[in-house]
């Protein structure tokens, strides 16, 4: 018996990664290395890449960058995989002008967060998202990630925000399972677990899959955990998501940014990643030591 006849088919595929923008050593975009890094994940089982999010250093990189990325990695995957552009900033007028560059860029489908540092509230929120949905012909995908921005995208929010036609889908940050399950009951948004732990969790209750940094350096063993459960199999997807969880500690949860580890890993197993810009700093070896026993571990089960 599997599990999928029930669930719609969801809007990006169901394994997204939250992909690193690969820089040089000196910094600059490294346009050719984030085509072979978007080729390595999407022949490992990654649906869609989401580019130019948390992950992808989107505060350290500009406008012009950010269209670049988008037209080099959908010449590198084709039509293989979704793009999803992270277009979000703190003003509604650059937003927009993000949207319709990565429209223009080819990119499938724009994510949005919440404009952050100058708090918005509820029905200014559900504005800002409005007018992004209404600057383009991209579908849009909810950014909620209030430990970073100061504001939830409250559920009522997020339910009349549903009633627009481009408005497809969440990234899932906010740490309150139990808003995204109310949610998931009320309306037909595609939620995407946003951090890693709650993978199977969010998809076993509804969810569309997930966005993951975690993504970047397993790719394959994070799908699996998604096939076993469609295959009926909710036993064995458990295990495998448990077997992932000292590394999902490792690189999200043990004070340093999935950025910072996702690139320390990458760089060490010879795949694109480079430096991070500044103000981050790359892993010590004290942190990469542990990141790459945990990848050992997991690698080898």
């Amino acid at each position: 018996m599997t599990t999928t006849s029930a669930r719609p088919a969801p809007p990006f595929g169901r394994a997204l990664c939250a992909m690193v923008t690969p820089f040089s050593a000196d910094g600059a975009l490294d346009l050719d290395g984030a085509q072979r890094l978007a080729d390595h994940l999407v022949s490992r089982g990654c649906d869609g890449l989401v580019l130019s999010g948390t992950t992808g250093e989107s505060p350290t990189t500009s406008d012009a960058e950010k269209a670049a990325l988008v037209e080099a990695v959908r010449e590198a995957v084709g039509g293989r995989a979704s793009i999803v552009a992270g277009v979000g900033t703190f003003d509604t007028r650059h937003t927009v002008e993000l949207a319709l560059a990565a429209e223009k860029a080819g990119a499938d489908g724009v994510l949005v967060v919440s404009p952050y540092y100058s708090r918005p509230p509820q029905d200014a929120l559900e504005e800002h998202f409005r007018t992004v949905a209404d600057a383009s012909g991209l579908p849009v995908v909810l950014y909620d990630i209030p430990g970073r921005t100061g504001t939830r995208i409250e559920p009522g929010t997020m339910l009349r925000l549903a009633e627009h036609p481009r408005i497809v889908a969440v990234k899932d940050c906010s740490h309150d399972f139990l808003a995204a399950q109310k949610v998931l009951g009320q309306g037909e948004l595609a939620y995407y677990a946003g951090c890693d732990e709650h993978n199977l969790a969010l998809y076993a209750v509804g969810g569309a899959g997930y966005v993951s940094t975690v993504a970047n350096v397993v790719p394959s063993q994070l799908r699996a955990v998604i096939d076993a459960f469609d295959a009926g199999d909710t036993a064995g997807a458990a295990r495998l998501q448990q077997r992932a969880t000292p590394l999902i500690e490792s690189m999200m949860a043990a004070g340093l940014p999935g950025t910072v580890t996702g690139k320390a890993l990458l760089n060490e197993l010879g795949l694109p990643a480079g430096p991070v810009r500044p103000p981050l700093r790359p892993a010590g070896r004290a942190a990469l030591d542990g990141l790459l026993a945990a990848y050992e571990d997991l690698t080898a089960a």
